[in-house]
């Protein structure tokens, strides 16, 4: 039986980002989960019924773990509705997913794994879409300028600059950084462009 203590069960899918960042999908088992959250032998095969149970959900927490708390989103709801703001909020964006490194490294090494997983890119497949329509709701509500299409260049954009600075993070500076990002919103978001889809 699949045991429900919530917390335990949240240290035990945080652990399992760590193990898929350090060893890869390979490196991914109860075991060595078990030992990344320091808890007896066993304790992962009672909270995860195989596997791809836990695979699955390594992913839902890495997008948990990655949204904005509600401070930040309130604050920005009432910044500008300029080009500016938008290249702020880039930086942000890029800062906060670049800050959990763990948490994007193993994101990477389940999408590879769902290469080969039909039902973990499956879900994976209907976070991301989520993730992408979520992002574009947000965007056509805050009045900010540009439309869906700048959207989801820029989310392509942008996921490559951080895998960049994940993997490689001597290739680009902090401050070349910060170039790519204000040159990436200054070329794809066009304050009055037509509507994209």
């Amino acid at each position: 039986m699949v045991r429900r203590n919530d917390r335990r069960r949240a240290a035990l899918v945080d652990a399992a980002i760590e193990v898929l960042a350090a060893q890869g999908a390979r490196g991914l088992t109860f075991r060595a989960v078990d030992t990344e959250a320091a808890v007896p032998p066993g304790t992962a095969s009672n909270y995860f019924t195989n596997r791809d149970d836990l695979l699955t959900q390594a992913g839902a927490r890495v997008y948990e773990r990655l949204r904005p708390d509600e401070a930040t989103i309130a604050r920005q709801r009432t910044a500008g509705r300029d080009r500016d703001t938008y290249v702020q909020l880039m930086r942000e964006l890029v800062d906060r997913v670049a800050s959990f490194r763990t948490g994007y490294l193993a994101l990477l090494e389940l999408r590879l794994e769902a290469t080969r997983r039909p039902g973990l890119r499956a879900v994976l497949t209907e976070r991301v879409r989520e993730d992408v329509a979520a992002n574009v709701a947000y965007h056509e509500a805050s009045g900010l300028p540009g439309d869906a299409m700048a959207v989801k260049l820029l989310i392509l954009a942008l996921n490559w600059l951080i895998v960049e600075q994940l993997t490689l993070p001597d290739v680009f500076t902090e401050e070349e950084r910060d170039q790519l990002v204000t040159a990436a919103v200054e070329r794809i978001v066009v304050p009055d462009g037509p509507a994209g889809g």
